[in-house]
């Protein structure tokens, strides 16, 4: 019986195991390997390590984990989580039925881009989703916003701070007369083409080529993707998820615990908006809180 099993071996899962450790509690992580940012080449934002490979970031913080004497790791998916507080059970993908006290949901979010081709390729390399995190190495150069929907509208303005910026509609919806002057008064350009597909290196400046006309070259392109939980081990026990601006994840109180008592959930599955610091804060709270539960809400 472990005191706690982290579902994901990322920057949240990790950063709530060590709270954990540092208690003293036998803490189990179960990882499949597949980190939301192994696309990126480096990882920005995140104080003392801005501009650091997420890789090494990610095997930093394992080797510092690596340390505590209560740790196990084992590499692998999660199949399902059953059974209760105090006593849940966890069964990986090979069939091995593992129990603890308490659970931690940090699988992360798979992202959904938009069908266009050219585009998932350059993910993470020319094609980003987060200005404050790629937006300065771009140099202020000319930048391309593809909206998703009309709520793009909303943030458009924003990537007006970190270059030329134009936003592409993709023919997905008209503007008003009257957002187009309001865009064009905040410094935004405005494309309503559709796009055909990205083309140019995966690396390096991007051409955006349209249904019709002449294509736009950019330094780098910017799109919200639809995200859902990378593996939802919890379906079975009917765990409450909630729909975000930017798709779906678990919904957690205050204490990062879900609808299930004692099952808990952090990082990026369980809170917008999303990066590398905002997942290890969210983490490291989760280990702590979880460290109360144990504390106070367990039988003597």
């Amino acid at each position: 019986m472990y005191d706690v099993i982290v579902v994901g071996g990322s920057y949240a899962g990790m950063a709530a195991a060590l709270q954990l450790l540092r208690a003293r509690r036998r803490v189990l992580v179960i990882d499949a390997g597949q980190r939301r940012n192994r696309f990126a080449s480096h990882s920005h934002g995140f104080l003392t390590q801005d501009g650091e490979d997420p890789a090494v970031i990610a095997a930093t913080a394992r080797a510092q984990l690596d340390r505590y004497p209560t740790l196990s790791w084992r590499q692998g998916a999660v199949a399902s989580v059953g059974g209760a507080k105090d006593g849940f059970e966890v069964t990986t993908e090979d069939g091995e039925r593992l129990k603890a006290r308490r659970v931690i949901l940090a699988t992360g979010l798979a992202d959904t881009l938009p069908r266009i081709p050219g585009l998932a390729e350059r993910w993470g390399k020319s094609v980003f989703h987060c200005p404050y995190c790629h937006g300065y190495e771009l140099d202020f150069g000319r930048i391309g916003l593809i909206a998703n929907g009309p709520e793009a509208i909303h943030h458009a303005p924003l990537f007006t701070e970190f270059g030329q910026a134009t936003l592409l509609t993709n023919a997905l919806f008209p503007l008003e007369p009257e957002t187009c002057r309001t865009l064009a008064d905040r410094g935004l350009t405005l494309e309503g083409r559709a796009i055909l597909e990205v083309a140019g290196p995966l690396e390096g400046p991007v051409e955006v080529r349209f249904q019709s006309g002449e294509p736009l070259s950019f330094a780098g392109l910017f799109v919200a993707t639809k995200t859902r939980p990378a593996s939802l081990p919890a379906e079975a026990l009917g765990v409450a998820l909630e729909e975000t601006p930017m798709g779906t994840q678990y919904r957690t109180d205050g204490f990062k615990e879900t609808s299930i008592p004692g099952l808990y959930a952090c990082g990026d599955v369980a809170r917008v908006p999303h990066s590398v610091s905002l997942a290890v804060g969210d983490g490291a709270w989760a280990g702590a809180m979880v460290h109360r539960s144990l504390v106070f809400d367990s039988p003597a």
